[in-house]
């Protein structure tokens, strides 16, 4: 579950923007079973490293004592430098038209209202369970083959560069020295290279698939995914091969940033993992295919690697969220360099 703090209506005020405040005061005035639009309490939920999300709750009338409910996403500062606002937002709304997620509600300049969905976080816990894991598999699977209105070209390599760039003009040159910045560029080119003469499924990838951004109802066991900033077309080996990277971390510990890479699922796991994947559209896949696939997200782990390495040193530089983004960096790097070793 995803950690929580709760605030009185007074702390509301002082998280809360007044524009976003505006909002959620139209909101619940149109409810007829909240009799008091300005008595919310803001639930602070911990485990985001871009934005700080809160839970909003009204107390109703009813004698069930259920409330009404929203969430607010306030966007973190420097953010902009990883995606384009503007563009996660058509996604977003995109993917509300397509059923796949909390309708938009309202928008203020830093940030958004949204809708509550009734259903619990993952745990890094959740992601080993094969019960879990399977209905993930499928979901995904429905996610990839959505029909997006932007061009189905891989992203992955512009990202790559323009977040290398932004890395090299941020870092100190020791700091620089220290991730071998100046040789990312040729890697970046080695890899697009690799993986341009190789038949790969391109599809709507989420590319930021950890266990806090995929929800369960319990009664329906339905899942849903959830926060689209980094969303783009991709091979979906890439968007496989970053969720499975994504076993290694726990946001919930007293050290959120520390990876245990040893939990990266073994051989057996990624393939009932794959299979659950394709079999979910009826594919069946022979071996062949599955152990191509499996090879293929062995080798974009790589990129998984670079992406978010390039990320911490941003981070640390642009936003002021308690993480220690710097040395999560390392990590994400001594990963990469030990696994192209061992390939």
């Amino acid at each position: 579950m995803v950690a929580f703090e709760v605030g009185s209506a007074n702390d509301a005020v002082e998280r809360i923007p007044k524009e976003a405040m505006r909002i959620l005061d139209r909101l619940a005035s149109e409810w007829s079973d909240v009799a008091d639009s300005k008595a919310l309490e803001v639930v602070h939920l911990k485990g985001a490293m871009t934005n700080q999300v809160y839970q909003i709750n009204w107390p109703t009338m009813g004698k069930d004592g259920v409330s009404r409910k929203v969430l607010v996403r306030i966007y973190g500062d420097g953010v902009d430098v990883f995606f384009d606002r503007e563009d996660e937002i058509r996604t977003f709304e995109c993917m509300s038209r397509h059923g796949q997620g909390p309708r938009l509600l309202g928008r203020f300049p830093n940030g958004r209202v949204e809708e509550f969905i009734n259903a619990r976080t993952l745990s890094a816990a959740d992601l080993r369970d094969p019960e879990i894991s399977a209905l993930v598999a499928s979901k995904l699977k429905e996610f990839h083959d959505l029909d997006m209105p932007s061009p189905r070209n891989v992203f992955l390599w512009e990202r790559l560069r323009k977040w290398l760039k932004t890395a090299r003009n941020l870092c100190l040159p020791e700091e620089s020295k220290e991730f071998r910045l100046d040789t990312l560029a040729e890697e970046i080119a080695a890899f697009e290279s690799f993986f341009s003469g190789k038949d790969q499924r391109i599809g709507f990838c989420h590319n930021d698939l950890q266990y806090g951004n995929i929800m369960v109802d319990e009664e329906t066991r339905q899942v849903t995914i959830i926060d689209y900033e980094y969303a783009s077309f991709n091979p979906i080996a890439y968007d496989l091969a970053n969720h499975f990277c994504e076993m290694a971390a726990d946001y919930h510990t007293e050290t959120p940033h520390i990876l245990d890479f040893n939990k990266y699922p073994d051989y057996e796991e990624r393939k009932r993992f794959v299979q659950a994947y394709l079999s979910s559209s009826g594919e069946t896949g022979n071996l062949v295919e599955i152990d191509n696939l499996l090879e293929l997200i062995e080798k974009y782990t790589l990129a998984s690697h670079l992406v978010w390495g390039l990320w911490g040193i941003i981070s640390e530089h642009v936003n002021d969220i308690d993480f220690n983004y710097m040395e999560y960096a390392k990590q994400r790097f001594q990963q990469y360099w030990l696994r192209k070793s061992a390939t």
